[in-house]
């Protein structure tokens, strides 16, 4: 590829984040050059990525609208102790769904199999020494490891499978973690993409990072065992780390990008607790389009902004994240999502949409805790004492 010029925005990565904001670029600015560049062989990889139906404003759900795949009208969670149907939507796009879309849109702006070395505010350094010009970049490359972020991890193997018979699963099952507890806080995630056909996901909650596939491919065959359910074929696989927000410093965090934009889980923007990414990705790409100046010192201040805006808002998740992962055994985690899901539907909709009002953290705070009640108060203690460093 000769070095480019005349490109007025850069999107290196072509994940969901940038993804998203090409997309919304296109419909409300067409007049600029968007062009975007990712290092493997297809935009969107192979990923499913879900949401709840609260998390995103009415006209946020009509553009997005063409990337929802799945649908359903409520979902459920199942603990030892508790089981409950919760009656919002919940919605899945399908990376296969994803790249179709921006291929068809954006054509032959998307460069896959390159690559980048470097960024600057205004420039991509390619693997292979190609120098490409922006009027500004977008590094939506994913999660880095920084020093200024303390994190916990969520690592998940899903299977996609084609069941001999009806699997009887009607709607998602977001969370079951009647499954023998290890590694941290453990569950199953399962998404009924048809009547025969399901995607199941073994999950974890842990302190590290490593991803040991075996155990889980043989934690899936377990679960499906146990369920009599027959496979005719595994269609594909998926595997993710996401990050899971413990304590750090936003501002350093901002300060090492040296002036270049970042979107996704390169700017931090993630639900701390759940991991989910889409609401975020979805507020950006809004955000973005509607600015009269896409300069490379404006898309910066712009992504800096929301993603210092959400972290400091979000300080009390980071807390719960705290006791998740720091007040009780690992092997008794699920107890403090179990207590979590006492409370009613509106409210935990409002959660998992980090719209938390002030009544509501204290509802979840308030009745017997779940873990020591000594470990907690250290835990809260040393919340106070760090003042989350942000």
């Amino acid at each position: 590829m000769a070095a480019s010029n005349g490109v007025d925005i850069a999107l290196v990565g072509g994940g969901l984040a940038n993804g998203l904001i090409a997309w919304r670029l296109a419909e409300m600015r067409p007049d600029l050059e968007v062009r975007i560049f990712e290092a493997g062989p297809a935009v969107g990889g192979n990923h499913t990525w879900s949401f709840h139906e609260g998390d995103l404003t009415s006209p946020e759900h009509r553009w997005l609208a063409p990337f929802v795949t799945y649908a359903w009208p409520d979902n459920e969670v199942r603990f030892p102790n508790r089981a409950k149907r919760l009656g919002t939507g919940y919605r899945s796009v399908s990376s296969e769904e994803f790249r179709l879309l921006l291929e068809g849109r954006l054509g032959s702006r998307i460069h896959c199999g390159v690559p980048a070395r470097a960024l600057t505010p205004t420039s991509v350094t390619l693997d292979d020494g190609t120098s490409v010009s922006a009027a500004a970049v977008i590094d939506g490359r994913g999660h880095a490891p920084s020093p200024h972020m303390r994190l916990g991890f969520q690592k998940f193997l899903g299977q996609e499978i084609e069941t001999a018979a009806s699997h009887g699963v009607v709607r998602p099952v977001i969370m079951d973690a009647t499954v023998p507890q290890a590694d941290g806080y453990r569950f199953v995630y399962l998404l009924p993409l048809s009547a025969t056909r399901l995607l199941i996901e073994d999950t974890y909650y842990a302190d590290g990072a490593e991803l040991d596939r075996d155990r889980l491919a043989a934690s899936i065959a377990d679960y499906v065992a146990a369920h009599g359910w027959q496979v005719a074929e595994i269609l594909r696989e998926e595997e993710g780390i996401l990050p899971i927000a413990i304590d750090g410093d936003i501002e350093a965090f901002w300060d090492d990008k040296s002036g270049v934009a970042a979107s996704g889980l390169a700017a931090g923007l993630f639900h701390p607790t759940t991991g989910y990414s889409l609401p975020d990705a979805v507020k950006l790409a809004d955000r973005l389009a509607a600015l009269p100046d896409h300069s490379a010192a404006t898309l910066h201040a712009e992504t800096r902004a929301h993603s210092v805006g959400a972290w400091k808002a979000r300080g009390f998740f980071r807390m719960l994240n705290r006791l998740l992962y720091f007040a009780g055994d690992a092997s008794e985690r699920y107890r403090i999502l179990e207590h979590f899901y006492r409370l009613d539907a509106p409210l935990v909709a409002r959660f998992y949409a980090a719209r938390l009002k002030t009544r509501d953290k204290l509802r979840i705070l308030t009745g017997k805790p779940p873990v020591p009640f000594g470990n907690a108060i250290r835990v809260l203690a040393r919340h106070r004492l760090t003042g989350d460093l942000a």
